[in-house]
């Protein structure tokens, strides 16, 4: 379906990668992953055709449609959401509208006749009769109502101009699906059913993603960035780390091996070589030292942050109480009589269709926003330390340096060697820590806001939305931080790997109350199935 035929790119003479050979077939979901700045993106927009190679061709085969997972949310503002969808078949679209001025005239010459039958013609080859009907499963399945559709796109929230944007990359049965990060933003319910278009899909999906469990569950390749080489490897994710791990370690174990033995040879060539009864065996050991081959691991451009939360002191049974907690914004009620009760070990999972109401309960609890009605209270053994899903505030318009940022939320004396230390293990090394902290890409803050929350030392963690902006060493090493945590924990994520890992109770806020269950986040949605 798409081959690549020594393909190589570079910028300002610097690979990013070459000597790419590979070939997407029809039927496999190839899942591509590496380090922030690997290329993983780039990738995608060579495959797409946005952008040339600078050696080598990529061939796609004659007559075969690709659909792109589109990233400016705001490029169909002036169309409704059906139309925005139906592009996803740029032709069949094209066909509509050709059609719709053509009716519009009324009374039709023989020649705009001629064109009306050939219209209708390819019309129906493209399905174009069940196009509403297609968009309508598609944005029901994505969570939206089918009466979405004759909406304007510049009337939907963000999160749920993503959801048309993936239904437009699904539409019309496209023989290649290109998506860059399709499940950002996304809930897990949608995440779940995306899962399941894509298992049954017949055509080549190449998709960019750091969430691991849709990894798993999607893909039947995994196509790794790293080394500056692009390389295809058969399984999923899971499958891909154990044998990228074992082979690191067979490397690392002959490496070993050969080091001993050159060290032997050495040694013996060493003692003896002056010897006259053993000068033979030492010439000969020494030209077999001479093809000994020290394999060089290369470095990979994979870095794992250090997360590790301490707790400052030992919680107590009781950690918070919750009674009967309503609060409305704009109009809109987002908690309604929601009670519950927290002890020691509890490590819980919100789960709401409305997202602002899990936010909204989050900033409650942290004292950054009052309740219309109800109370909380937190234990006497307890301390606190939020992560919030929009860290704007910490960050813009802040001319500090990531060094003085951190400082001052430092627990022990700010010294600079210390604080240089604790950035090294969150991977901001030698001048990085002098970067201004207003411009930081998304995952320089995220690593900066776990880097405070670790300094505090608390031993209840309110997390929201952790995972956004993180790669997957990130996201693996936040998620191994919390399952290890030895505090309680109120969390709220879209990672389905990270819920089922480290939650062992799940609350549900409806519209009127909650639902609370003390199970792993399958065992939940087994229940309500």
């Amino acid at each position: 379906m798409i081959e690549l035929h020594d393909v190589a790119l570079s910028f300002d003479g610097s690979y990013l990668f070459k000597d790419v050979n590979i070939k997407f077939l029809p039927g496999n979901c190839y899942g591509i992953i590496g380090a922030n700045g690997a290329g993983k993106s780039t990738f995608l927009r060579l495959l797409s055709g946005e952008l040339e190679t600078t050696k080598g061709d990529i061939q796609i085969k004659k007559g075969k449609r690709m659909s792109v997972l589109k990233q400016d949310h705001f490029a169909y503002d002036r169309y409704t959401v059906l139309d925005t969808i139906i592009m996803g078949n740029p032709r069949l679209y094209e066909i509509s509208k050709q059609k719709e001025a053509l009716y519009a005239k009324g009374e039709l010459t023989e020649e705009e006749g001629l064109l009306a039958s050939e219209l209708e013609c390819e019309f129906a080859e493209l399905n174009g009769w069940d196009a509403d009907s297609d968009a309508s499963r598609l944005v029901q399945g994505l969570g939206l109502a089918p009466e979405v559709l004759y909406q304007t796109m510049d009337s939907l929230a963000a999160k749920d101009k993503v959801k048309i944007l993936i239904a437009q990359a699904l539409f019309g049965q496209p023989d290649i699906i290109l998506m860059d990060e399709p499940t950002n933003h996304l809930d897990l319910k949608s995440v779940a059913w995306l899962e399941e278009f894509l298992i049954s899909y017949e055509g080549t999906v190449i998709v960019v993603s750091h969430d691991r469990y849709f990894l798993n569950d999607v893909c039947t390749h995994i196509v790794d960035i790293d080394y500056n080489k692009v390389q295809l490897y058969v399984g999923n994710y899971d499958f891909w780390y154990e044998s990228s791990q074992l082979m690191q370690r067979l490397i690392k174990d002959q490496n070993r091996k050969n080091e001993e033995k050159a060290a032997e040879l050495r040694d013996f060539i060493q003692r003896f070589s002056a010897n006259k009864s053993k000068a033979k065996q030492a010439t000969s050991r020494k030209k077999l030292l001479e093809k000994i081959n020290l394999e060089e691991m290369p470095a990979s451009s994979r870095k794992s942050p250090y997360v590790n939360f301490q707790i400052d002191r030992e919680l107590g049974k009781e950690v918070l109480t919750v009674e009967n907690l309503s609060k409305t914004i704009d109009g809109v009620k987002l908690l309604d009589n929601v009670s519950f009760r927290l002890v020691k070990g509890d490590k819980v999972a919100f789960l709401c269709e409305n997202e602002n109401a899990i936010t909204a309960l989050f900033r409650i609890l942290i004292g950054e926003m009052i309740p219309d009605s109800g109370t909380f209270k937190w234990g006497q053994s307890t301390s606190q330390s939020y992560y919030p899903k929009d860290n704007s505030e910490f960050f813009n318009n802040n001319d500090k340096t990531i060094l003085q940022w951190i400082g001052q939320y430092a627990t022990k004396d700010n010294v600079e060697v210390y604080l240089r230390g604790f950035l090294g293990r969150m991977l901001f090394s030698g001048d990085d820590v002098f970067k201004p902290v207003k411009v930081l890409s998304g995952g320089e803050k995220v690593r900066c806001m776990l880097a405070r929350m670790m300094m505090k030392n608390a031993n209840v963690l309110i997390i929201d939305q952790p995972t956004n902006h993180l790669d997957l060493e990130a996201i693996t090493a936040v998620n191994d931080a919390l399952i290890d945590f030895k505090g309680s924990i109120l969390f709220a994520s879209h990672d389905h790997q990270f819920v089922q890992t480290v939650a062992n109770r799940i609350i549900e806020i409806l519209p009127k109350g909650i639902i609370d269950k003390m199970c792993s986040y399958d065992d939940y949605m087994a229940s309500k199935n």
